[in-house]
């Protein structure tokens, strides 16, 4: 939905079976700064994992995705950003914790403030959404684009610092 622009939902989506890579420019507010996004879009199944571990090199922001009508799903969350952070270890990696699937309100089981607090204790800025519904699909992205400037913005400052 975010690489598309926002066009609607498609009722008969196929599901990411596997690797997904998209990229995405995404303007800074009050800036002239553009980032360009990369983004790799998994099914989250550890079948892709050793996949995932080599695009992952080096990243520099991260997004994991979990599905609020499922505790696997968000008990998971944790493997997922374990992996993540092993990959850039000493480096300060932020990131958003996304609960999707906020429109299936009667089957939902993972409590906002549950993942909330979980997201903090794991220094993660959190936020929640319903793709189906077209509902703040586009914060996630925003978060980490703005993350990643600001990082980008303190290292030029820094390397100016030196010189």
């Amino acid at each position: 939905m975010f690489c598309n622009d926002g066009s609607h939902f498609q009722k008969n989506y196929t599901l990411t079976t596997g690797v997904e890579m998209l990229v995405k420019n995404v303007a800074i507010p009050e800036t002239n700064s553009i980032v360009e996004l990369f983004i790799f879009d998994s099914a989250g199944k550890e079948l892709f994992s050793e996949v995932l571990e080599k695009l992952w090199e080096h990243p520099n922001v991260l997004c994991v995705v979990y599905d609020v009508t499922s505790e696997q799903s968000f008990n998971n969350c944790a493997k997922w950003l374990e992996k993540l952070r092993a990959q850039a270890l000493g480096i300060n990696l932020p990131g958003v914790l996304v609960g999707n699937k906020t429109d299936l309100i009667g089957r939902r089981v993972v409590e906002q403030k549950q993942a909330q607090e979980w997201a903090q204790n794991h220094g993660l800025e959190y936020c929640e959404t319903s793709v189906k519904e077209m509902e703040n699909f586009e914060a996630p992205f925003h978060i980490l684009a703005n993350s990643f400037h600001r990082l980008y913005q303190e290292k030029v400052e820094s390397f100016h610092s030196l010189v």
